[in-house]
């Protein structure tokens, strides 16, 4: 099915900040949609019987930022004690809407939807049962089983629209129906078309109080299928509902908040998304303040930003100049000549700036993942080791390692007689019919605020060269989007790099912000590497552990936007009142025995609703099953049932080890000591 044969208009504007406008629903007292702010909601992590510890959580998240709170009801009974939890917070005068959490139980939905806000639904569990089968339907088929889902969810609906209760119709990447992965296969569209299943029957039954969400680990996947969902509403005359923003099972810690941000803030930068769950393995009221640093960053965006020229495509008459030259629902990287080791096939590169200090010493380079060792006289060099390193006027005072190669500014290499173990930085500016150049590989600054479409062109006449692109723009990645439009528009085929500087701020505001701009290109195919920049006027003993925390953002953000695997991946989910053992303790235990395995993806599943469906990208799983019982998974089949929690560990170390994928830490203890 071609998925652009009526064009790629997803959002408002590819270069200038709107809100995508949505209808309004009320969850309670509180409004969603594109008249209101974005609102930040999490989930509860205690056992829903637990009425009192779900209470005082509750109200640890509500005073952390939280203006919805989702709590699972994954029986009847957890269903009914929603209401005695909403007593409690009411008598404490908290009047936070509640959101119950339902996958497999219709009748707790029921039930749910009489005592709380909105009642949330998986499409892809709850009316059909997951065997991993695949069906050959014919249209007759098909359409019964539709009518069979109209008979499971019209009573919902009815109580919904009777006691002014919200939805949100959730669909879970990993947890598609065998329905529909038999008909649309595992791809954004199947997810698009689980969602719609439920909707129509809403529409027909017109109730329209009610959210969308498009949830998935793999961050491509989950933009190109909200994205998509937001062209078919569109495309079939639905209304415009409120988008929910969340990446499943992101992680913990710095991993988890650039994945989440590299997922919810590109979709955030197109004015799309109403509310927003960052799923952290972290306690949730942690979760509440990262969701709003991402959406704070909007809301004065359409006022402070330098309004960008509308892309139009050369040659065309468009009204509308909206259809990019790109495939915004399905990943493809953009075409590029090969230079040294930048573009072509090669994974995107990263360069570290330390323009503002030099290189002095060999301990300087730790930071960026290279290491001295002085008793074998020899270099090593772990997996966030940068591949350039900018200098400019500062060249470093003694021969590189050989995994590192350096970048001056185009006058200091000139001033070495052009040697070929530097590499020039050259402004645009500096070009010239006769410049000096290297005969392997150039690198080309180039701001593009100033750069008019129609110089972009002489740029195609360079040879051997990389281009480095920044800009100062508040909406700086439709405006760097803007720029490999043209570049594609013009047949330019000169691999890019991204250079992003930030003022100072936090260091998780960085890493957030940095991964919504870097990603937002990166999971669109835009970008053959990065430089993130520490901040100006950085004092220097304060250089080398900044240096650290953005080279290793680097490497994180290339990683969540699944463009080069430099380490391994763990997809952990947030945690809930399901959550069969402790998420954070047993994550740490697992990435501790496994942080050595480059590019292997480990899920961790609290309880058998988040297992083989939520960790449909991983290789590995290890959900719990039960107290202290724990299935292990390869791939989404299960291969050890009821493992003991006191062995799952080892057990799944034998069973990388048995797929030949295991191998020890081959590192020195004097390295070892190092890092």
């Amino acid at each position: 099915m071609n998925l652009i044969e009526k064009g790629t208009k997803y959002c408002t504007s590819l270069t200038e900040y709107k809100r995508r406008e949505t209808i309004s629903v009320n969850i309670g007292d509180l409004w969603m949609g594109s008249q209101y702010p974005i609102r930040i909601q999490s989930m509860t992590t205690i056992d829903t019987m637990d009425t009192i510890g779900s209470v005082e959580q509750t109200l640890r998240m509500v005073e952390s930022g939280c203006e919805l709170v989702r709590i699972t009801a994954p029986s009847v009974k957890e269903a009914q004690n929603l209401e005695n939890i909403r007593k409690e917070l009411r008598n404490r005068g908290c009047n936070v809407p509640l959101v119950a959490d339902i996958h497999f139980t219709p009748n707790a939905a029921e039930l749910a939807a009489r005592l709380v806000e909105k009642v949330r639904i998986n499409p892809g569990n709850y009316a059909d049962k997951k065997r991993f089968e695949t069906i050959d339907y014919t249209e007759s088929s098909y359409q019964a089983e539709l009518e069979r889902i109209r008979d499971k969810f019209v009573p919902l609906i009815k109580i919904c629209k009777e006691y002014g209760t919200a939805m949100r119709i959730g669909t879970n990447h990993g947890s598609l129906s065998d329905r529909i992965l038999s008909r649309y296969g595992d791809t954004p569209l199947g997810m698009v078309e689980s969602a719609l299943e439920f909707l129509r029957i809403c529409e027909d039954e017109n109730y329209f109080n009610i959210v969308l969400s498009m949830k998935a680990s793999n961050t491509q996947v989950m933009v190109e299928a909200y994205r998509l969902l937001c062209k078919k509403l569109d495309e079939e005359g639905l209304k415009p509902y409120p988008l929910h923003l969340g990446v499943t099972e992101a992680g913990e810690g710095e991993d988890g908040r650039i994945k989440s941000a590299v997922g919810i803030g590109t979709l955030l930068e197109d004015g799309l998304g109403d509310t927003v769950r960052v799923s952290l393995t972290e306690d949730p009221e942690f979760e509440a303040p990262v969701a709003k640093s991402l959406i704070d960053r909007y809301t004065h965006r359409a006022e402070s930003t330098t309004v960008i020229p509308a892309w139009k495509p050369a040659n065309t008459e468009l009204s509308e100049a909206f259809d990019s030259p790109i495939n915004p629902f399905q990943h493809f990287r953009r075409a590029t000549n090969e230079v040294a080791v930048f573009g072509g096939h090669n994974v995107p590169r990263v360069i570290a700036d330390y323009s503002q200090v030099g290189i002095n010493e060999h301990d300087d380079l730790k930071p960026i993942g290279h290491f001295y060792l002085p008793a074998t006289d020899k270099w090593a060099m772990n997996d966030l080791g940068a591949d350039f390193v900018y200098t400019g006027q500062r060249p470093s005072t003694f021969m590189l390692p050989m995994g590192l190669k350096e970048i001056v500014d185009y006058k200091i290499w000139l001033e070495k007689n052009c040697p070929e173990n530097l590499f020039p930085m050259i402004s645009f500016e500096e070009i010239s019919d006769n410049v000096k150049t290297h005969n392997s590989l150039n690198f080309i600054a180039v701001n593009i605020d100033n750069l008019k479409p129609e110089l972009i062109s002489s740029l195609s006449s360079l040879r051997d060269a990389v281009l480095i692109i920044s800009t100062n723009n508040t909406h700086g990645m439709p405006a760097l989007r803007r720029f490999f439009f043209e570049l594609i528009s013009q047949e330019i085929k000169l691999p890019v790099v991204i250079w992003r500087q930030y003022d100072a701020m936090s260091t998780s505001d960085f890493q957030l912000f940095s991964a919504t701009d870097l990603g937002g290109l990166l999971v669109d195919g835009l970008g053959d590497g990065a430089i993130l920049s520490v901040p100006q006027n950085t004092p220097a003993s304060e250089f080398q552990g900044l240096a650290k925390i953005y080279n290793s953002t680097a490497f994180g953000i290339l990683q969540a936007a699944r463009t080069r695997m430099s380490k391994t991946e763990y997809i952990s989910c947030p945690s809930c009142g399901r959550t069969l053992f402790d998420l954070q303790e047993t994550t740490a235990m697992i990435r501790k025995r496994t942080d050595h395995l480059k590019g292997v993806k480990i899920g961790i599943m609290g309880c058998i609703v988040n297992g083989p469906g939520e960790m449909a990208d991983a290789d590995y799983g290890y959900v719990g099953i039960g107290k202290d019982k724990i299935a292990l998974y390869r791939g989404q089949q299960v291969v050890k049932k009821s493992v003991h929690a006191d062995r799952a560990v080892d057990e799944l170390i034998e069973l990388i080890k048995e797929d030949g994928v295991w191998f020890e830490p081959a590192q020195s203890a004097e390295l070892a000591d190092m890092l």
